[in-house]
Formats: C-alpha cells, sequence, structure tokens
C-alpha cells in the first residue's frame, strides 16, 4: 500500500461520497484514502480466470461472484477494499449496491508491490468477516496457489498446491485445474501441461 491519496481523514460515508466522483478507484483504511494501482496484463488474464470459472459454477445458485470492481466492506477494521475475485451467497448483498459485506471466499492475484500487505494486514481485515471461509492468494510467477480455510476455533489451515494439478475451493465446491487458473499466461517458466486423461495412460 502506498501513501495516502489525501491529507485529511474521512469516515466511511465521507470515503464512499468521495469517491464516487472520482475517475479511479482508491481503497479505504481507518479514515486514509489509498489509490489503487494499475495491473499487468497477467494479472487481469488470472482474475478473469477466475472469475469466469466460478461463474458458470454458480450459475443458477444463490452465490454470486464479483470481480475488481465491487467494493467489500470490512466494517470491524473500517475498511473498504477491492478484492480481484470474491463470492457471496449471502441474500444480505443481493440487496447491496455499492459493496457487500459477507463474502465467503475471496480471492488475491499477488504482486511484487502488494504481496508483503495482502499477506498480512489485508488478510487481518479479512479475517475479522464472520462468513469468509476461504482466502486464496494466487503467485503468478511462481505457479502458485495458496489457499487459507476458516477451520474451528477461528484457526486458519494452509494448503499450498504449488505443482499439482488442479486446486479445490471447499467453500464453492469447485475444483479448478491449474492450466485453466492459468490460462493465456505468459511467464518465464514452461507452461503447465494438462494431466493426461485416462485415455492416453499408459
Amino acid at each position: 500500500m502506498g501513501l495516502p491519496l489525501r491529507q485529511d481523514r474521512l469516515d466511511a460515508d465521507a470515503y464512499l461520497a468521495w469517491e464516487a466522483v472520482q475517475t479511479d478507484k482508491s481503497e479505504y483504511v481507518a479514515g486514509e484514502v489509498f489509490a489503487m494501482v494499475g495491473v499487468r496484463r497477467a494479472h487481469a488474464i488470472v482474475a478473469g480466470n477466475f472469475f469466469a470459472a466460478l461463474r458458470e459454477h454458480l450459475r443458477g445458485t444463490p452465490c454470486l461472484p464479483f470481480i475488481a470492481d465491487m467494493k467489500l466492506r470490512v466494517e470491524s477494521a473500517d475498511a473498504f477494499f477491492y478484492p480481484d475475485v470474491m463470492v457471496t451467497c449471502d441474500a444480505r448483498d443481493r440487496r447491496a449496491d455499492l459493496f457487500v459485506e459477507h463474502p465467503q471466499l475471496i480471492v488475491e492475484i499477488l504482486s511484487d508491490s502488494t504481496a508483503a500487505y495482502d499477506r498480512g494486514a489485508k488478510f487481518a481485515a479479512y479475517r475479522q468477516i464472520a462468513t469468509l471461509q476461504e482466502f486464496a492468494l494466487i503467485d503468478i510467477d511462481a505457479r502458485r496457489v495458496e489457499i487459507f480455510r476458516r477451520q474451528a476455533g477461528n484457526e486458519w489451515l494452509l494448503h499450498d498446491y504449488t505443482g499439482e494439478a488442479s486446486c479445490h475451493l471447499d467453500s464453492v465446491t469447485l475444483t479448478l485445474p491449474m492450466v485453466t487458473v492459468f490460462e493465456d499466461v505468459e511467464t518465464d517458466l514452461a507452461p503447465l501441461e494438462a494431466p493426461p486423461s485416462d485415455a492416453t495412460k499408459k
């Protein structure tokens, strides 16, 4: 997270009114407003891949996926964020217009400038959301998907899917092949290959 955009501190209502007339998105944490930085092409592609898979999987269910442009309010942290992808299945969020508050899945795609913040202060804020079941972090260059799952007693268990053919999202009962997550992404790493089908296994 960079330097605040404004010198004066705002409350949540003032932030919403101010951002509504801005041309660029910004996040809000405890009275301070921070500019959203642009993302590289690969970041946008992976977010799109994840959202498209969720949208198809959740069609006809009470759950709604959102991508980048929808705000998330974490009232207990006095904060508004723009997660890369999130899913809510809560009826209260279906009536929301400006932001959602009750997601059960949040996905953030890491970059050099945001990785420490996403893993640290932002995840700490997300853990305060009572409905959140999973938090996924995607490292494009390492082709890594890390998924933190809420356990009993508000403990969080990490499953690192590095080197695996698929990752699984328990919160929405979806298994995603890694080739789908990273489809159309060009990196210095060798391209992922789909596991052989039963017909081609020796």
